[in-house]
């Protein structure tokens, strides 16, 4: 469910935790911890609240974007899984897709496509898809990104969701 202002005081109470506070605490324990599973939950936590629209000006001030995008480096599939799809989530936002496109994040989100994990996949060309634009279809699309998505497209050689998402994707921008 979408929150507004008025909802989100009515669910924090008086007394409770601002949403500003409650994420700054969220990313302070992830740079202070060293527990990849730790790591793992705070990043799909701070995920799941990029569906919302009411957390972009929140996510852009604590630079939670940079965490996600940071994370897209890390060894650690899971959380390059859930800092993707934190990502994908965030980008149809103008302000946001700026961020991450100002913070080399197309080449990062390029890097994912060849991931072993489908939900990556999925979130990278969802991502990609939400980022292209006249001023970074040049950097986008490449030569091998365009294979990589025809690959995918052809019928059986990867799951139905897959196929069906580099379809849309190249029906859009593939030409």
């Amino acid at each position: 469910m979408f929150t507004n202002e008025d909802r989100q005081k009515q669910r924090t109470g008086k007394y409770g935790t601002s949403r500003d506070q409650y994420l700054q605490d969220l990313v302070t324990q992830f740079q202070k911890t060293t527990s990849e599973e730790f790591k793992e939950q705070i990043v799909a936590h701070l995920a799941n609240f990029s569906y919302d629209p009411f957390n972009y000006d929140h996510f852009r001030k604590l630079h939670i974007l940079d965490l996600f995008l940071d994370c897209l480096t890390e060894p650690n599939a899971k959380l390059v899984e859930f800092a993707l799809g934190g990502i994908c989530n965030c980008c149809p936002d103008p302000a946001n897709a700026a961020i991450i496109v100002q913070n080399g994040g197309i080449a990062l989100i390029v890097s994912c496509l060849t991931s072993p994990v489908e939900n990556t996949v999925l979130s990278a060309i969802a991502a990609l898809y939400y980022l292209c634009t006249p001023s970074t279809k040049k950097e986008m699309l490449t030569t091998e990104v365009l294979d990589c998505l025809k690959t995918y497209a052809a019928e059986g050689l990867v799951h139905l969701r897959i196929r069906n998402i580099a379809k849309v994707f190249l029906s859009m921008h593939g030409s």
